[in-house]
């Protein structure tokens, strides 16, 4: 059961949600930003001189730090995901170009949320909402 603690997280993180600059980097990344190649994505992602990489490196940092406060049992995992689907959505958008270098490198794309998505039942079902919405199969995390 959630806590008032909960609720004053949920809080805390919708307000930094709001943040313009973090609003700006938000919308590119989810209506924007639309690439078809890894090398597309690479671009923004990896480029530091980049006009768009600081959007890439603090929209999913924002992400990646509320899906941790989950993981390691600072957050209710129900209430946030009442109203909290943007990472996940992020994750479905962008995973497809990872899951090749990720088989290499060991390193897992946006990590903590692709462990939400694992734990729990109504992120997973999240995840496969929007990848059946991007015409996409299902893979494994």
């Amino acid at each position: 059961m959630a806590t008032a603690a909960d609720a004053e997280l949920i809080m805390k993180l919708y307000e930094i949600r709001r943040e313009e600059t973090l609003r700006k980097a938000r919308r590119f990344l989810v209506f924007e930003f639309q690439p078809t190649t890894l090398e597309e994505l690479r671009v923004v992602s990896r480029d530091p001189k980049s006009e768009h990489n600081p959007s890439w490196r603090q929209a999913l940092s924002y992400w990646e730090m509320a899906a941790s406060l989950i993981m390691r049992g600072a957050l209710d995992p129900d209430l946030f995901l009442d109203s909290n689907n943007e990472g996940i959505l992020l994750y479905a958008k962008f995973h497809h170009f990872h899951a090749e270098t990720e088989k290499e490198s060991g390193n897992r794309f946006m990590a903590q949320t692709a462990a939400l998505i694992d734990a729990y039942p109504a992120a997973r079902s999240r995840y496969e909402g929007f990848l059946k919405n991007f015409g996409r199969p299902t893979p494994s995390v």
